[in-house]
């Protein structure tokens, strides 16, 4: 930091009565000394940029010296709003203070009984670990090592045991049916519980498939149906057939092709039926899987076992991707580390939040999963930065962060702006976040935290079939402009 910079800042805290976030921030922003040629629209103020950018509903900010923790501007920042995808960074923070960086998520085949002539004379478990990274191929490969054990068939019984985490029928029950990015939860997770529906229409009709698509291999899916019904509406229909998925699809909706990805709402199931088939065309036998939780025999000894890429590996791709099942996944892991098996996802999001607390002063921050999905959840743009400040400290975090490339006026992706920007988004129907660090033209570091939320369009919309309703990528866009206005303000003000 250069010396007119320390100057600045030292002046300025003199005007903070709170001084440092932790001890609190203003409740509206702190008019800085304007230094050198600002942009007239910088000049009024933030609570006039808020007003001119036209995003219904609140918006509350906090942006901070990532170093020192003093906090420059501050909007409503211990209002409570939902913070979406951003819970992500928190949660990454959770698992690696709780799991370390290095930990790797285990699958296990496990056997009971003896083998004899390539035939296993007692039961076959497929063991999830908690891994929510695991796919086709890694099953493929784990199908491969038991045929070289031996393994060519069962004759006792082949279970999948997907009880090391709750199940979670959906992350949350209030998004619609197909949307894949809200799939079930439990042990075990196959290609983030999700299945690969493609069509394409075929004389009068329609050519379906269902696979469990990976990189390598697609094996078609039997637990998982479905059908094309001659109806406007709804697009898609689900129903739950006791022992698998069962979908319908809108005839009107398909058009001559096309696909997307269907989330698995019974998980166990899905793993059996793909490994199953997997071991069947590489000649191993399997009966039926049967499902359950705690399903491994207490005698049973470990013939084959898979582990992940290390977690921070994973935290990378997670708050890429903004996968929310990873996210789940993981948050409960480090939980039934820390406390044992949590009875539910809400009740480890409570640990966590309750960790933080503890952790970084969060108290104004109330979670109900560990990835943003359900709109119940709430944090404070002061809680964020302070836990942003204190793990900078720690350099853990922002290095797994995704770089957020700002714009420039034609709104074309800017390569060459003069901020850095590491962060996580976070978006859903009316409601848009963006938290995480910046690096200004003179290389300063700040910390930031930006929530934006309408919540009477979002109960407006409440249960509707839409993936996306009217008038949301008007308002997301707006947000996210904002958004892009405030950090150029906090890079024109503090860090030139």
């Amino acid at each position: 930091m250069n010396r007119s910079r320390r100057s600045f800042l030292g002046g300025l805290g003199a005007v903070l009565a709170a001084g440092p976030l932790a001890a609190g921030a203003p409740e509206t922003s702190l008019r800085p000394r304007m230094r050198g040629a600002i942009a007239a629209e910088f000049l009024d103020g933030p609570e006039a940029l808020v007003a001119r950018a036209g995003v219904a509903g609140r918006t509350a900010f906090v942006v901070a010296d990532a170093e020192s923790g003093l906090v420059l501007e501050s909007l409503h920042g211990n209002l409570g709003l939902p913070p979406a995808s951003v819970v992500k960074a928190l949660t990454a923070l959770y698992a690696l203070e709780t799991l370390g960086a290095g930990y790797r998520f285990r699958t296990r085949l496990a056997a009971t009984g003896s083998l004899q002539d390539g035939v296993l004379h007692g039961d076959l478990v497929l063991l999830g670990g908690g891994d929510p990274s695991l796919d086709t191929d890694d099953l493929a490969r784990m199908v491969s090592q038991l045929a070289q054990v031996g393994v060519r068939g069962v004759q006792g019984r082949f279970l999948v045991d997907e009880g090391a985490l709750p199940a979670v029928r959906s992350i949350d029950p209030a998004q619609a049916a197909q949307l894949a990015y809200s799939p079930a939860v439990s042990g075990i997770a196959l290609n983030y519980n999700r299945v690969h529906f493609e069509w394409k229409q075929a004389g009068d009709g329609y050519s379906l498939t269902l696979e469990a698509r990976a990189r390598d291999y697609r094996p078609a899916v039997t637990v998982a149906k479905v059908v094309v019904e001659s109806r406007a509406t709804p697009v898609y229909g689900y129903s739950d057939t006791g022992g698998g998925d069962s979908w319908s699809v809108a005839r009107a909706a398909l058009g001559t092709e096309g696909a997307r990805w269907l989330p698995v709402r019974r998980p166990g199931a899905y793993a059996g039926d793909v490994f199953r088939t997997l071991a069947e065309a590489q000649g191993i036998t399997l009966p039926a899987a049967g499902i359950g939780a705690g399903a491994t025999p207490a005698d049973a000894r470990v013939l084959v076992e898979h582990q992940s890429e290390p977690l921070q590996e994973i935290l990378r791709d997670m708050l890429k991707w903004s996968n929310n099942l990873t996210a789940e996944m993981v948050g409960m892991t480090a939980t039934a580390t820390r406390n044992g098996r949590p009875a539910s996802m809400r009740a480890s999001a409570q640990v966590m939040s309750d960790w933080a607390a503890a952790r970084y002063g969060m108290r104004g921050t109330r979670l109900i999963d560990h990835s943003g999905l359900g709109d119940a959840s709430r944090m404070t743009p002061d809680d964020l930065v302070a836990a942003l400040v204190q793990a900078r400290a720690q350099e853990q975090l922002r290095p797994l962060l995704k770089e957020f490339t700002l714009r420039d006026a034609g709104g074309r992706p800017d390569a060459n702006h003069p901020i850095r920007v590491d962060a996580k988004t976070g978006t859903l129907n009316f409601v848009s976040g963006l938290g995480g660090f910046m690096t200004g033209a003179d290389g300063t570091d700040l910390a930031f935290a930006i929530f934006s939320a309408d919540a009477d369009q979002r109960a407006a919309h409440a249960g509707s079939e839409q993936e996306i309703p009217p008038g949301a990528r008007n308002w997301n866009a707006r947000a996210k402009s904002l958004q892009q206005k405030l950090i150029e303000r906090w890079g024109a003000l503090y860090c030139s």
